[in-house]
């Protein structure tokens, strides 16, 4: 009952958006002929009802009862069209706001019979560019996420950081660790793209590579396609790889526990047939002569409620080792102040993806911001906090939205300096 009041209230609130920037749409099509400004009304209505009931449909029905594309493509192509209605009626609510303001001076200072006798020429002419304007303004997100889509999504980016440690050993000075993070695999439309990527990852020529969860939307076959562009990837000191909340498949009914199980199966069998030593809840040490640093993994572990708690740390710890260096491998940016911070002093480096940067947002030298940033405090780029340090990857891949807007895919190259 709860849900379809949703559903109600929401198409009023869409239905009223629709009527106001409906009439902008009249305004543009006045001086057409009757016959064609019909077609026009006719197919914005029916555009509309078309919408409305996809969206209902979609909040109604089952979560599985959609394929996992149209699970992904139609609400995001309808939340597209909300946004570009409501970004295009700001020209026409400012019109509106001018004009009662306009009419209220008037009417004060008693010159109303002067303000009605305003050439209706004018008004018209007025209502038709603030139409026109609409129409413009609605026409920029359009445009821009299209630009996310063909352009954006593929726009792989390396980012360096050069992290100085002060317990690092004199054989791991100059070391470079690559992160990648959020590969979707499910979303990929383009795997020649994708390579691209992954070649220019491999240019890199990175000492060792961390890869921080989510390999899927939700099912292993997602890498079908996939996994022997990934299995390129290779590193004198390992690959290593975690999990993260999508690869559970958690999001997707099973028919069975057993089948969900046999899933999460195929998926870390993935990492393996890729090469990637997959740590769940457990540590590796990498060797250059008499010195080791310490590669922990943890499964999903996150402090927002609605996310899943599968890692352990405490069991992942190396507890009692010689490892001069901890890096941490944890898909979830909530887990370093929630518990690294606080109870495991000693982790140098956490790695940590999860957030995407909303794949919307300004990521530019001295500034960054991103929707993002209201429910996550790190949620890009490194964060230090004493001799602790935090770096969040914004993914490799998309989800839901098939594209990035300001946010390109990330490749991370972290050199290790001596402090």
């Amino acid at each position: 009952m709860q849900r379809i009041i949703e559903v109600v209230s929401f198409i009023l609130v869409v239905l009223a958006i629709d009527w106001y920037f409906f009439q902008g749409i009249k305004a543009i099509i006045r001086d057409f002929s009757f016959q064609t400004q019909l077609i026009w009304q006719r197919g914005y209505i029916a555009f509309s009802l078309i919408s409305i009931s996809l969206f209902a449909i979609f909040r109604l029905m089952p979560h599985d009862y959609f394929s996992d594309s149209l699970r992904r493509t139609v609400p995001f192509f309808l939340f597209i069209i909300l946004i570009c209605k409501f970004i295009g009626l700001i020209p026409l609510l400012l019109e509106d706001i001018w004009r009662v303001t306009h009419w209220i001076s008037k009417f004060v200072a008693s010159k109303v019979d002067n303000f009605s006798q305003t050439p209706r020429v004018d008004m018209i002419s007025r209502t038709k560019f603030l139409a026109m304007a609409s129409t413009a303004f609605a026409a920029v997100p359009l445009l821009s996420m299209a630009y996310g889509v063909l352009q954006g999504a593929h726009d792989y980016r390396v980012k360096r950081v050069k992290l100085k440690l002060p317990n690092l050993p004199a054989s791991f000075e100059g070391l470079k660790l690559a992160q990648i993070s959020d590969i979707h695999a499910g979303s990929f439309f383009n795997p020649t793209a994708v390579k691209r990527g992954i070649d220019l990852l491999i240019a890199q020529k990175p000492d060792l590579v961390c890869f921080t969860g989510d390999l899927v939307n939700n099912i292993a076959d997602e890498m079908d396609s996939y996994w022997e562009i990934f299995k390129e990837i290779k590193a004198p000191l390992g690959v290593f790889s975690v999990t993260g909340n999508h690869d559970y498949g958690d999001y997707v009914g099973w028919e069975s526990e057993e089948a969900k199980a046999a899933n999460f199966q195929n998926l870390m069998n993935v990492h393996k047939k890729m090469g990637w030593r997959l740590l769940m809840n457990e540590h590796e040490f990498i060797q250059r002569g008499a010195d080791a640093i310490a590669v922990i993994g943890i499964e999903n572990w996150s402090a927002k409620g609605r996310f899943p708690k599968y890692g352990s740390l405490s069991k992942a710890y190396p507890a009692g080792s010689e490892a001069a260096v901890k890096i941490l491998l944890s898909h979830d940016p909530s887990h370093w102040e929630a518990e690294v911070l606080t109870d495991y002093k000693d982790i140098d480096l956490m790695l940590s993806g999860h957030t995407h940067g909303f794949q919307f947002g300004v990521d530019i030298p001295g500034f960054k911001w991103s929707p993002v940033q209201y429910v996550y405090k790190q949620w890009a780029g490194l964060y230090t906090e004493g001799k602790q340090n935090l770096y969040v990857n914004k993914g490799f891949g998309y989800l839901g939205f098939p594209g990035r807007i300001g946010m390109p895919p990330e490749i991370t190259i972290i050199e290790f300096q001596k402090a």
